[in-house]
């Protein structure tokens, strides 16, 4: 099958803004070059791809059917926006595409306890005698295969607040990769929330892919907080800096008796603003950084407890 390839380039400044107009026209996907976080330090990296700018992003996306009404409706979207792009445009087979990233995603070690594995590959032989537990995975369409460093952030951050048969709650689950580490490293059951129908299917997937039925890690459809019910001794959240500062007046709530809650998806700037918003309701806070992005780890003060 073929598919029309349209690749806009925006300004970095532009890129989230031009991503979600882009999403308007992409029923059959869509990524986003970025090289703001190409991370050198004992990696070996191609010179072509440390050259490329920072200053601008690439969105590309692909479309089966009418590829200059898609063309048209988009560049009409961004002109009203005022967003500046060059568009470009090429014809692909559907093969080129969907499953080219697959050769970058390989068998990755998280913390001290974690192997993610993406389910077209096999551990390496490096990892036959170590204790990891193997976390299979096909993301799919939804965010999350433990390489960004918010997920890297908040799998090492549960690694060391989990306890065996603890009950956790995962706001904005996307893949469910955070929900299913948690009952790979000793939870008791995981509830995954995520307000994309994609997202929820693609967890659901990968809950039975590594062993766990309906019963141990339901995945629901709502919107973050509202569809959670009960009490959870540790409460993850790898969303953004405004949907956690959203969350934050429900946290309390949600956690058991020393509960834990992490959230990460923070870009630097905006840590002082979330941190206000935690602990405004009771939280008390602890960050840690990481390549530009801050996870934080919150539990009751002393002085409110839980109510």
């Amino acid at each position: 099958m073929h598919y029309h390839h349209l690749m806009f380039t925006v300004p970095t400044a532009r890129a989230e803004e031009a991503a979600a107009i882009a999403t308007m026209a992409a029923p059959e996907g869509l990524y986003i070059e970025d090289y703001r976080d190409v991370e050198t330090a004992g990696v070996l990296i191609d010179e072509e791809l440390l050259a490329r700018s920072c200053d601008k992003v690439w969105i590309h996306l692909y479309v089966e059917d009418s590829p200059a009404e898609a063309a048209a409706f988009l560049c009409e979207r961004f002109d009203a926006a005022s967003i500046p792009y060059i568009l470009s445009q090429e014809t692909v087979e559907d093969a080129d595409w969907a499953n080219a990233w697959k050769a970058y995603f390989k068998p990755l070690p998280v913390g001290e306890r974690l192997l993610i594995c993406p389910t077209w590959e096999e551990p390496g032989t490096e990892f036959e005698n170590t204790d990891r537990r193997v976390l299979r995975i096909d993301p799919g369409m939804a965010f999350g295969t433990g390489g960004h460093d918010t997920t890297r952030l908040v799998l090492e951050g549960l690694e060391c607040v989990l306890r065996p048969g603890d009950a956790v709650l995962d706001v904005g689950c996307g893949s469910g990769i955070l929900s299913v580490a948690a009952l790979l490293l000793g939870a008791g059951s995981a509830l995954g929330i995520d307000i994309d129908p994609v997202a929820v299917r693609t967890a659901r997937e990968n809950g039975e892919l590594n062993g766990f039925s309906e019963l141990t890690f339901n995945v629901v459809q709502g919107d973050l907080a509202v569809a959670a019910a009960g009490r959870y001794r540790v409460v993850l959240a790898n969303i953004v800096a405004d949907a956690i500062i959203r969350l934050a007046p429900a946290v309390p709530a949600l956690l058991a008796p020393g509960g834990v809650f992490i959230a990460s998806g923070i870009i630097e700037p905006r840590e002082e603003e979330v941190t206000a918003a935690l602990r405004e309701v009771g939280l008390c806070v602890a960050a840690r950084a990481q390549n530009g992005w801050v996870a934080l780890r919150c539990e009751m003060t002393a002085a409110r407890g839980n109510d």
